[in-house]
């Protein structure tokens, strides 16, 4: 399984760091986007849509997601719809560690799926659009909280964070991955002056930074959360198989859905 993982982690490297620094801007939308439709077809079936159903929503996302970027829906609107969705979605959802009953209906949730899938997308063109180190570095913010916040829960241990939801994880890996998050903030606003957060220093101050890399790491800890309590209610491991030993599309960039069009908001 180690294999597999390391192996498709490479692939997807590959892939993602050439598209990401050199490709023109219409190849990077094309991949992201297909990645994100693959994401459509995985939240569908999460919802209870399956066969040719599923692949058609996937399909017709992508056309429509396309069409909206060609007459510029790609503004400010778009991420605060879609961070307000988030905020409410979270807050009815999380604490219960189940759907608001409005959510229970399929068609519902499919075209939540979409609005937050359309706005991941559109926020990954704006902030390539800004500097590849700008996109970068809001990636890497998701990736440091990951990798801190499973070392020091397995460390330490301690009181679970949403025992109902994801059992494995604990709060003391939420503060490991808030602390790991402030100083990857700081090296960054010190030394990279095209990161988010150095961006962030420059508009807000380091007080105002702090609480926004703060906000942006809760966002990305509930986003795992709620993947896992759409696969939960749908009696799955994983969103899918499409990445070996990773699970699906969802499975890697749950924690970047309500991140990225929040970040995008967050700057001028």
């Amino acid at each position: 399984m180690l294999r597999t993982r390391i192996l498709t982690a490479l692939a997807l490297l590959a892939v993602l760091l050439p598209t990401l620094f050199v490709a023109p801007a219409w190849l990077f939308a094309a991949v992201l986007g297909v990645a994100c439709a693959a994401g459509m077809w995985e939240w569908s079936r999460l919802a209870g849509v399956h066969g040719t159903a599923a692949v058609l929503i996937a399909i017709g996302w992508a056309l429509a997601a396309t069409a909206l970027r060609s007459v510029g829906a790609s503004g400010p609107e778009v991420f605060a719809t879609a961070s307000a969705a988030w905020l409410l979605l979270l807050a009815t959802s999380l604490p219960r560690a189940a759907l608001p009953v409005a959510l229970g209906r399929r068609a519902v949730l499919v075209g939540l799926g979409a609005l937050l899938l359309l706005a991941g997308w559109l926020a990954l063109l704006r902030a390539r659009a800004d500097g590849a180190e700008l996109l970068l570095s809001v990636l890497a913010l998701a990736w440091v909280a990951d990798v801190a916040a499973y070392f020091g829960g397995r460390a330490l241990g301690g009181a679970k964070l949403a025992p109902r939801i994801s059992p494995g994880k604990t709060w003391a890996g939420v503060y490991s991955a808030a602390v790991a998050v402030l100083v990857y903030g700081a090296v960054c606003a010190h030394w990279l002056p095209d990161t988010l957060a150095a961006r962030l220093v420059r508009q807000w101050g380091w007080g105002g930074a702090t609480l926004a890399l703060l906000a942006l790491l809760a966002l990305s800890i509930c986003g795992d959360l709620f993947e896992s309590l759409l696969k939960r209610r749908a009696g799955v491991k994983d969103s899918s198989a499409l990445l070996p030993g990773h699970g699906g599309v969802l499975d890697r960039v749950d924690a970047l859905l309500p991140l990225l069009p929040a970040a995008m908001l967050m700057l001028r």
